[in-house]
């Protein structure tokens, strides 16, 4: 994995948690992500005028790998959503993260992807590292708990949250090997403004658009450029680097959250945490490497 691949991603984690500190402060947080989403998009038509060169146009396939992978992801937040709502985030939260099970074997088998020995260690790492973060002590039964829980509704939109995640993931790293990167993110960024606008036409989420503004004005306006960074900086890493390296170094955006949350909300750290971020650290040291 290339140096400016691995900073890029390493920016877009540190990217990415902040866009979800924002929505955590936020109040009605599935309109907070539209607004979020409208001023990302905003800001990327403004400054099109200003880009070097013309924006080329897309042919069909690129139309449809960015629309495929924005229906992906939008499902992805409606699957964590309705898992996050339904179960303990200690339950739910290590299975929405078995994406990072699949991107692997999609990238071998569908891209033709090879990793090392010392690059599949570390994705190991970052697995367990992810999944044992939101776990209350490191015990045996605390480790099955989700897996005993396997007919509960919420468990399994967390299990197949991480399998689209993973299916998108592909279709991303498809779109920016064929595409700009810059203009594949815009375009997705688009569909995924549109995807959410229909979800919001519904009558529970109209009373809410505006006063979610009037409220969280400030944090819409900073989310959007935050936004616009994270998703930015990973798909050029992503056209850089082999996809089974890039969605797991972007875990690092896990201990950032950690960290964001013992600093500025007043959580605590135990030592199952600090125990997970190492791990977390060591795997991401050893996709370098490797």
């Amino acid at each position: 994995m290339s140096t400016t691949a691995f900073l890029l991603i390493l920016v877009s984690s540190l990217m990415h948690a902040l866009w979800n500190l924002l929505v955590k402060q936020s109040h009605h947080k599935t309109v907070f992500i539209w607004w979020m989403f409208v001023c990302s998009a905003g800001l990327f038509t403004m400054t099109l005028p200003f880009l070097p060169g013309v924006f080329p146009r897309p042919d069909t396939s690129v139309v449809l790998l960015a629309a495929a992978c924005a229906s992906c992801f939008v499902l992805y937040h409606l699957f964590t959503g309705r898992a996050y709502r339904g179960g303990e985030l200690s339950l739910t939260y290590p299975l929405a993260q078995t994406s990072m099970i699949y991107v692997p074997l999609w990238g071998g088998w569908l891209l033709g992807e090879r990793l090392t020995p010392i690059g599949v260690g570390g994705i190991a790492l970052i697995i367990l590292g992810a999944y044992l973060v939101q776990m209350q002590h490191l015990s045996l039964a605390e480790l099955l708990r989700p897996f005993r829980s396997l007919g509960n509704p919420p468990v399994q939109a967390a299990l197949v949250a991480g399998f689209i995640y993973s299916v998108g993931a592909v279709i991303d790293k498809s779109g920016v090997m064929r595409y700009s990167p810059l203009f594949f993110t815009y375009l997705l960024v688009l569909f995924m403004l549109f995807l959410m606008t229909l979800n919001l036409l519904r009558p529970r989420y109209r009373s809410q658009i505006a006063s979610e503004w009037r409220e969280s004005r400030l944090l819409i306006l900073v989310s959007g450029p935050v936004m616009v960074g994270s998703f930015l900086s990973f798909r050029y890493g992503l056209s850089l680097a082999p996809m089974s390296y890039a969605v797991p170094v972007r875990q690092v955006s896990v201990l950032i959250g950690v960290l964001i949350g013992i600093a500025f909300l007043g959580e605590s750290c135990g030592r199952i945490r600090v125990f997970a971020s190492l791990l977390i650290l060591a795997g991401v040291f050893l996709i370098r490497l490797g």
